[in-house]
């Protein structure tokens, strides 16, 4: 049986640990398209402490926060932080709140009804086009009937005199 390892690859503010036989199996453990492994962004963990949590789990994914939640909240930029008072409270300050209206839907709305308009538009026409094309048929088949009667009319008749020609060379000819 192949020798289990610990991989380890970053997720947001959580490392995924997983004991697998092989890279190949880290990677189905942690659904990844690409190879974390030749990226550079995953690796084997030897530390006997990171180890041991996932080798008790071998194939099952272990998250490990990579910091406290005050440290990832001051990872994020200036503006993204929340104001604490001075128990460690969130503060509700008025320049938090948004004193903007929200934004015009006007030209959206514009725009969509300029696409309804252009699809009612090319529908009626294709509507139009397919009727017209109906009619043509009907005419094409109508065409076709008169040509085949008046051509075999015309052959008959073609037939008549070149059988009455026949006969009067058949008379002259002593």
């Amino acid at each position: 049986m192949a020798k289990i390892k610990v991989f380890r690859t970053p997720i947001g503010f959580h490392d995924a640990y997983v004991a697998a036989p092989s890279q190949k199996a880290a990677l189905e453990a942690w659904g990844a398209d690409a190879n974390l492994f030749a990226r550079g962004v995953a690796e084997v963990v030897t530390d006997p402490k990171l180890t041991k949590a996932p080798l008790e789990r071998p194939g099952e994914i272990i998250r490990v926060s990579r910091g406290t939640a005050d440290e990832h909240a001051a990872a994020l930029p200036r503006s993204k932080r929340r104001a604490k008072d001075v128990r460690g409270e969130p503060v509700k300050s008025r320049t938090m709140r948004s004193k903007s209206r929200p934004p015009s839907r006007a030209r959206l709305d514009a725009a969509e009804k300029s696409l309804a308009r252009a699809k009612e538009k090319f529908e009626v026409a294709d509507a139009d086009l397919t009727s017209r094309e109906r009619r043509l048929a009907e005419e094409r088949m109508k065409l076709d009937r008169d040509r085949a009667r008046e051509l075999k009319r015309l052959r008959r008749q073609e037939e008549e005199a070149r059988g009455d020609y026949q006969a009067a060379l058949d008379r002259w000819q002593p």
